[in-house]
């Protein structure tokens, strides 16, 4: 009876340490993949969530950006404006081109509520205005990129009180205006 439990408790013994040892495995080959590696930087450097940063690319490219100044009009590193970063942003990541203009582009896509948002949509403001001023691209976590005409290319919380206050809605690029970008 007592050598049935003790071969009982080995094997049991045994079977753990075999299954700690795949699972120690398994998180080693997770931190050990570059990609995996980048999306744990910048969600540290972004504040977003490591679930939330499947698109290196797209981090990558908004890192790179960061600290430019705001320049109405400007397309460069040198200076650019909201919509300009935006579409930068659509065309360098998402291989996809966009309109320029901030009320522009939000005719092609399908409005969203900011609880549907997910990583590369776009976010709409009304800033002391009836119309659309201002673009960005959401992140997840609440947070989004754009070019603050104050700040440059930053990386802001849709529930700080003045971006929560002039917020619009979120959108999604329709699937007919890719299409129709793709046959052109």
């Amino acid at each position: 009876m007592i050598k049935k439990f003790l071969f009982s408790s080995l094997i049991g013994l045994c079977s753990l340490t075999a299954v700690k040892a795949q699972t120690k495995t398994k998180e080693t080959n997770k931190l050990a993949d570059p990609d995996n590696l980048a999306s744990q930087y910048f969600s540290q450097v972004m504040g977003v969530a490591v679930d939330a940063t499947s698109n290196v690319k797209l981090y990558k490219f908004i890192y790179e950006w960061i600290g430019t100044p705001y320049r109405f009009g400007g397309n460069t590193q040198k200076g650019i404006d909201c919509s300009a970063f935006t579409k930068a942003i659509y065309d360098k990541v998402f291989n996809t081109t966009i309109l320029r203009n901030s009320r522009d582009i939000f005719s092609m896509v399908d409005p969203l509520p900011k609880d549907e948002l997910k990583e590369g949509d776009l976010v709409f403001f009304k800033i002391k205005s009836r119309s659309i001023t201002h673009i960005g691209i959401y992140l997840g976590d609440n947070r989004f990129a754009h070019a603050s005409s104050s700040r440059g290319v930053v990386i802001s919380n849709l529930n700080e009180p003045y971006y929560s206050r002039y917020f619009y809605k979120g959108g999604r690029i329709l699937d007919e205006v890719k299409e129709d970008l793709i046959q052109e």
